[in-house]
């Protein structure tokens, strides 16, 4: 039995102990008065007041009891907030200190739950309304095009090139967006199985950054290491995966970067065997109110902007569930027209267990 429980049964006979004793020591006095007035009253009259105490005790424990159970038993089912098992199953206090007691908790508790359901509520409704936005465009664009070319733009062979060819990139969004949906549902159910490895992380920042150097030269943004790494740096962790990661990270930092502008990456050993991934931008910023949500689904901060830019709006919600799958963190740390710094921890490799790896292979 819980404490809580304890106190109830301890609490829950007080009324119809009170009430009792008050209506025997009513009956003692009313009894000792009519003797001092000469009254002749027998000596086994007041033998009854125990039998009195008693009886009252077990009646006003029983009905007060009940009528309390009856009446907040009804205020609950008026307003649909009581479940099966939160009353039913209770002793319920006749003494009205522990019940208010009661009733505040049960209130602050579907208080609690309610709020929870709104915040849901309004978390489905926004990502409806994102979702529904994201995949609207491109399909649109693409039903757009084909329209165009059913009603006859399809004789001219330049035209049908080149509306082929947007509803092409049309098409090649919709299928991003579904993929980065299919991935992050997979991320937050658990069902993505990580395939970890040890790798030199700078190789693979090496390699990324030749992915997006002509991304990058179109805003004359240049990808560099804060510093001359001589010696690789071994990690443990799902390349394929960790590589998406740095590749979002690239591409947010050239979206939101100023021309000219700089986009550093810096790998920094930290205690116990972990070493921390920073990618460091001079852009935009982030306002400090945003930052909280930056990892939502289709969160963007300039919505109409970032939509221009492309992308699916999962970007770094997907960086946060990988980084997560693999039981690391990830860290954000941005001004508003200075620049924003996305940090994330991996395991490293000590020289030892690499060695060892190696002899044994």
């Amino acid at each position: 039995m819980s404490q809580e429980s304890r106190k109830n049964s301890k609490t829950s006979y007080r009324f119809a102990f009170r009430s009792s004793l008050f209506i025997s020591i009513i009956l003692g006095g009313l009894l000792c008065a009519a003797l001092l007035t000469g009254a002749s009253i027998p000596a086994w009259q007041f033998s009854i007041i125990p039998i009195v105490f008693v009886t009252s005790f077990i009646v006003i424990q029983y009905r007060v009891q009940r009528f309390i159970y009856r009446r907040i038993k009804k205020i609950y089912e008026d307003v649909s907030l009581l479940e099966s098992t939160s009353f039913a199953d209770r002793k319920v206090a006749t003494d009205m200190r522990t019940l208010t007691e009661q009733v505040e908790q049960f209130a602050r508790n579907k208080k609690i739950e309610i709020e929870t359901l709104k915040v849901r509520e309004a978390y489905r409704k926004e990502f409806l309304g994102n979702i529904s936005h994201e995949l609207k465009t491109p399909l649109f664009t693409v039903q757009g095009y084909i329209d165009t070319l059913i009603e006859g733009a399809h004789k001219d062979k330049a035209i049908r090139k080149k509306y082929l060819s947007r509803a092409q990139k049309g098409v090649e969004r919709l299928t991003y967006i579904v993929n980065d949906m299919d991935m992050i549902t997979k991320l937050e159910m658990g069902d993505m199985s990580l395939d970890k490895t040890n790798f030199n992380i700078l190789e693979l920042v090496r390699q990324t950054f030749d992915q997006f150097e002509m991304k990058a030269s179109k805003k004359n943004i240049s990808l560099v290491f804060d510093m001359e790494y001589k010696e690789a740096i071994m990690v443990h962790a799902d390349q394929e995966r960790i590589q998406q990661v740095i590749s979002n990270l690239l591409v947010n930092s050239i979206k939101y970067g100023k021309p000219n502008g700089t986009t550093e990456v810096a790998v920094e050993d930290l205690i116990n065997n972990k070493v921390i991934i920073r990618v460091t931008d001079n852009g935009e910023g982030i306002d400090k109110t945003y930052i909280p949500r930056l990892f939502e689904r289709f969160f963007r901060v300039d919505r109409t902007g970032s939509r221009r830019e492309g992308g699916s709006g999962l970007g770094l919600a997907i960086v946060k569930h990988i980084i997560e799958a693999h039981q690391e963190s990830i860290y954000v740390d941005s001004e508003l027209g200075i620049g924003s710094e996305f940090s994330f921890t991996l395991e490293k490799v000590s020289s030892n267990k690499e060695a060892m790896e190696n002899s044994a292979s």
